[in-house]
């Protein structure tokens, strides 16, 4: 059974455009990430504290990265493993959010390291719609599976 620490869980937040659809998708904040673009973006996501529903953490995950709620009726896009082990899981939700108006929560960080300097660092710097094919390029490679899925599902596939 994998620990808490091992388990994520997030939210793939789309919407129907004229182009198709699209998928938000966010860059981690941080100066390890500054220059980090093709493989670094992500779902927004975090940790799935003990006894938590899955569907549950990835809506309050979701709302601490972006400021961004939502009540909308979620579809369950499974779980992938990431390199580090990691568990994620993920649910598609429709939605529109303003990328300018995203706004997300901050940590602590040493910066430069071991300098004894605290500076508070922003869990995602940005936010960005994407078309399928542009956010598998962006996202972490283990996550890509998260839009394909999304893309079958709307088309009347399975998940």
């Amino acid at each position: 059974m994998n620990r808490p620490a091992d388990v994520s869980a997030g939210v793939l937040l789309y919407r129907r455009t004229s182009d198709g659809v699209e998928v938000l998708i966010a860059h981690p904040g941080g100066p390890y990430w500054a220059k980090r673009h093709e493989g670094a973006w992500s779902i927004p996501k975090g940790l799935v504290d003990e006894g938590e529903d899955h569907e549950a953490a990835a809506r309050r995950e979701f709302e601490e990265e972006t400021g961004h709620a939502s009540a909308a009726p979620a579809e369950d896009l499974g779980s992938v493993k990431l390199k580090s082990g990691k568990e994620v899981h993920a649910y598609a939700i429709e939605g529109d959010l303003d990328p300018e108006a995203m706004v997300s929560n901050t940590f602590m960080l040493e910066w430069p390291p071991r300098s004894g300097r605290m500076v508070a660092t922003p869990e995602i710097d940005r936010v960005a719609w994407c078309l399928p094919g542009e956010a598998k390029q962006l996202l972490n490679p283990a996550q890509a599976p998260f839009v394909d899925r999304l893309v079958a599902w709307l088309e009347g596939g399975a998940v």
